[in-house]
């Protein structure tokens, strides 16, 4: 992954009668990078979105776009950006080409390039077969493709996303999401999205934001430590003394789930899982399961949020 920031935010602060809705937020993203932008309702997201889109401006902050001061230099800034809003800025009596053709005029694109651009758009965005068909009776799916292709028509260096599989069927996500990972090849993408899955399967980068501030900035390993429990799910076949499993190294604390079945606590980086093998075999404990357990994705989300730091 290059190592070339298209994207830079620094200190960004907004406030709405009153109240702060971003609050002292700075990150930065690079090419070929998607960042996943997380955070409940009324976290900030869209605010954020705005601001970075050039569509709102902030009470304090900087943002540059490939270089470009947006807040002094806007016309030139804009040109680097494409955005897809939450609800897609559609012409739906135009047929897909029309409404094409128009987002290249309006993104000033050199009369001599129209047709490539338009061809470029359609084709990466999957949209060969409805080229022709009116955007209003195009489904929801190919209505966000079209969507997704007004926002780089333009090859712009940053494409911002705003809930880009929102109300869509799961084949139409599926489609959408590689469609998302294609455009990162070229682009660096920033997607707004309440779906935790979508992070996971698309994101380079996560950032997590909540009451206006951001409270997790890493690549998607570091969530996936965060989402390593320090726990083993034991079973035997019949009961154990606990004090048994007690005096394996590292073990903190057991849970008696039934009589037979543990849920085994372990100091981090000592995992008790070899030498609790080796007992196993040697004493004849008879054991039918051992899995380690995991923190789900929102288990981490959640903890994020109410500034709590995760066990593990």
């Amino acid at each position: 992954m290059s190592e070339n920031v298209l994207l830079e935010a620094s200190q960004l602060s907004r406030q709405f009668a009153g109240k702060t809705a971003v609050d002292n937020v700075s990150f930065n993203v690079k090419q070929g990078e998607v960042v996943g932008f997380l955070g409940p309702n009324g976290a900030g997201k869209s605010t954020t979105m705005r601001m970075l889109s050039g569509n709102l401006a902030p009470d304090h902050g900087e943002i540059h776009i490939n270089g470009i001061d947006l807040l002094d230099y806007p016309r030139q800034a804009k040109a680097h950006i494409g955005y897809l809003p939450e609800a897609p800025p559609l012409y739906r009596e135009h047929t897909v080409r029309e409404f094409l053709q128009f987002c290249a005029r309006l993104n000033q694109i050199d009369k001599k390039q129209h047709k490539a651009a338009v061809d470029t758009a359609i084709e990466r965005c999957g949209l060969r077969e409805v080229q022709q068909r009116l955007i209003g009776n195009l489904s929801k799916g190919y209505q966000q493709r079209v969507g997704i292709a007004q926002a780089i028509i333009h090859s712009p260096s940053v494409v911002i996303l705003d809930e880009p599989t929102s109300g869509l069927d799961p084949i139409q996500i599926r489609e959408i999401r590689q469609l998302i990972r294609d455009i990162a090849d070229k682009h660096s993408v920033i997607l707004s999205t309440h779906i935790l899955p979508e992070v996971q399967m698309l994101c380079d980068r996560v950032q997590i934001i909540s009451q206006g501030q951001l409270l997790f900035n890493d690549n998607i390993d570091k969530l996936g430590e965060q989402m390593q429990a320090s726990t083993l799910l034991v079973e035997f076949e019949k009961p154990l003394q606990t004090a048994l499993l007690q005096r394996l190294d590292g073990i903190e604390r057991i849970d008696s789930l039934s009589d037979k079945r543990y849920r085994l606590h372990y100091q981090p980086h000592h995992n008790p899982t070899q030498s609790l093998l080796r007992r196993a075999v040697e004493d004849d404990w008879q054991l039918t399961l051992m899995m380690p357990e995991q923190h789900s994705l929102e288990d981490v989300f959640m903890k994020v949020i109410q500034k709590e730091e995760v066990d593990v």
